[in-house]
């Protein structure tokens, strides 16, 4: 399956573009293992707060680290092209880490967000975003969904 993801180094010259046309530029991160309409509200939300969205994936490998090993459902390659089929979506960089920091300290967006279930004082990178003049968010869940949830489900089917 095709790479439908932007390695980093791409990304930060189109980061630093859009900075020269002082468009907002939101960053979230996330797994998205098995795409859901929580996902799909969630990344909807996070677009609305500025121009551009880029999701930052886990990799497969970090997935598994922590969710465990039968986790991720799908591979990276997958949940990349899924996630950058929505409207909301611009771009999708990986990162092999168990957090996003170190790409979030290479992007510097303007506004950072995670789900409401993220204090705003434990969010990722926050220390970043802040001290270069930019906001970080957390957005209510107005769908409550998770990967999670559905395999617990089609398991409980399969009994």
């Amino acid at each position: 399956m095709t790479d439908y993801s932007v390695k980093l180094d791409e990304l930060k010259k189109i980061r630093a573009n859009f900075k020269k046309q002082n468009k907002l530029v939101v960053f979230t991160n996330g797994c998205f293992d098995i795409l859901h309409a929580g996902h799909v509200d969630y990344l909807s939300k996070a677009k609305a707060l500025g121009d551009i969205l880029i999701v930052g994936m886990n990799t497969d490998n970090s997935v598994k680290r922590l969710k465990g090993i039968n986790r991720p459902i799908t591979s990276e390659l997958e949940r990349a092209f899924v996630i950058l089929q929505l409207k909301a979506v611009d771009y999708v960089v990986f990162f092999d880490e168990d957090t996003p920091y170190n790409l979030i300290s290479e992007l510097i967006p303007d506004v950072l967000v995670k789900g409401a279930d993220w204090n705003i004082d434990e969010i990722v990178g926050k220390d970043i975003v802040e001290s270069n003049g930019g906001k970080v968010l957390n957005i209510k869940f107005d769908v409550d969904q998770s990967t999670t949830k559905i395999i617990k489900r089609i398991l409980e089917i399969n009994k």
